[in-house]
């Protein structure tokens, strides 16, 4: 379907205004320009129980973290959130919105993790800090009126990526996961799928977006090839925890999305697969500006109620 009007108007409204993409600035401009476009189209913060600014043990360091609780009396089912930004840009204040809508519209805690950005620190940097903070929510939510039995990933682009490469990581350690959310992930370098040649709009995420974040990502390009980094390499995807992914028509990963939940489907995974026709990648965090952004939250709401409901 053609564009959605709602993303076609602010489309126009970039290509009037001369807007420059994020990789044409500098890494400085592009993390303020995200920062600033994120806060404008997420909406009014949704209100919650209580928001705890913390530090925790990473494996190179002290992270910063901030865990969202929501009102009411606990236990709450616990997600870990991975905020995106192609490994490069987006902080704990980026995914602010988003994780305020999913605590109060879920009702679970909410665990967000501040963790190492590239090209300050590339590959394997991201993975291993989000891993380590996922163990952290497993050992320590109950302090929050979280129930750790509960637990699920999710995250959007490059934090859709880093939640695929945690569940990874917890089903070789033997840490249970009860589901992930993945909203339109890279999950493979190097992709050449029709998606990702047809999207090259200069005032869209495109081709050179992708190519322009993962060479600040990985340090070599072998790199890529890690199941960490391209978890739709990994050699089985059985045992993995359900998920639901959602997809964008107007986005270069739209398809190694799809095909990352075509091979969990495959493995024996409980998958839902959702593409949003007429949107363009990046959609999920305008909740303030598009329906259809809304609309998504809903849908990840009512998939993190159903598949965190007590057993």
């Amino acid at each position: 379907m053609p564009l959605d009007p709602q993303l076609h108007a602010m489309r126009e409204a970039r290509a009037r205004g001369g807007a420059r993409p994020l990789y044409e600035m500098t890494l400085a401009e592009a993390r303020a320009a995200d920062l600033a476009a994120i806060t404008m189209d997420s909406g009014e913060a949704d209100p919650v129980g209580e928001v705890t600014e913390l530090t925790i043990p990473g494996p190179a360091g002290p992270l910063p973290a901030r865990v969202y609780r929501p009102t009411g009396d606990g236990p709450f089912p616990v997600l870990m959130y991975f905020f995106g930004g192609g490994w490069v840009l987006g902080s704990l204040d980026t995914s602010d919105g988003v994780c305020r809508r999913l605590c109060a519209g879920a009702e679970v805690v909410v665990v967000s993790v501040g963790y190492r950005l590239a090209p300050e620190h590339r590959f394997p940097a991201a993975p291993h800090d989000c891993y380590a903070a996922t163990r952290w929510a497993a050992e320590h939510a109950g302090e929050y009126g979280g129930d750790p039995s509960r637990l699920a990933v999710g995250g959007d682009s490059a934090g859709g990526n880093l939640a695929a490469a945690v569940t990874l990581m917890a089903r070789a350690s033997g840490l249970p996961l009860s589901a992930q959310v993945l909203v339109y992930p890279n999950t493979r370098y190097g992709s050449d799928t029709p998606s990702m040649r047809e999207n090259t709009d200069r005032y869209m995420f495109n081709r050179t977006s992708t190519d322009w974040y993962w060479g600040h990502y990985l340090a070599d390009p072998a790199d890529g090839e890690d199941p960490l980094a391209s978890p739709l390499n990994a050699a089985d995807l059985s045992g993995l925890p359900p998920a639901l992914v959602l997809t964008a028509e107007y986005d270069p990963l739209r398809d190694e999305g799809e095909q990352y939940a075509d091979r969990l489907r495959s493995s024996g995974v409980p998958v839902e697969l959702t593409r949003y026709d007429g949107m363009a990648h990046g959609f999920f965090t305008m909740t303030g500006t598009l329906e259809a952004a809304r609309k998504a939250t809903a849908q990840v709401v009512e998939y993190l109620r159903v598949a965190l409901a007590r057993s």
